[in-house]
């Protein structure tokens, strides 16, 4: 998959979450935070950073850029992912379905603003495992890399989209976006 240039998008930045962590040593607590940024244009592209710190804006510039550097390409068909999918990774597990026009979204969590800036309209999804924000994030992230176009599993198996699901013609009128 080729790099994506994060400059060439209009990418609009949100922050999961910040957390305080306290490091005791001899002498004394060393206070720092970490924060997870999603970005995302709206139009497929999203990444997801985690930035650590001394201070809560030094830590959410360092999850922009670390999300800038990990944005993924996600297949969007009509407003909703092109299929199915339950991903585990770590202790989170995470399940991704489409939805018809005038669903919503219906995600909680970090996964909800991970779809929301890729730009998807209409989805169920369900994070099970794991409650961490952090967790539920890579897992989302995880699961959109996953997906497919029909278009490329058809060439994949050497057939046509028509002969590969025939009621994607009834979709094609109305790509999302």
């Amino acid at each position: 998959m080729a790099k994506i240039n994060p400059d060439t998008l209009n990418l609009e930045e949100r922050v999961i979450k910040t957390n305080k962590c306290q490091k005791t040593t001899k002498g004394g607590r060393t206070m720092s935070w970490s924060a997870l940024v999603v970005v995302g244009d709206g139009n497929g592209h999203v990444g997801v950073g985690l930035g650590k710190a001394r201070a809560i804006p030094d830590a959410i510039r360092k999850g922009v850029e670390a999300a800038k550097k990990a944005i993924i390409l996600v297949p969007i068909v009509g407003g909703t992912l092109p299929h199915e999918l339950f991903v585990h990774e770590g202790a989170a597990e995470v399940m991704l379905k489409p939805a018809s026009p005038g669903t919503g979204l219906v995600a909680g969590s970090s996964m909800r603003t991970i779809l929301e800036l890729a730009g998807v309209h209409d989805v169920l999804g369900k994070s099970l495992g794991s409650s961490n924000s952090v967790n539920i994030a890579w897992a989302t992230i995880e699961a959109l890399k996953k997906l497919k176009r029909v278009e490329d599993v058809a060439r994949l198996r050497g057939t046509t989209v028509d002969a590969l699901a025939p009621w994607m013609r009834k979709l094609e009128g109305h790509h999302g976006g």
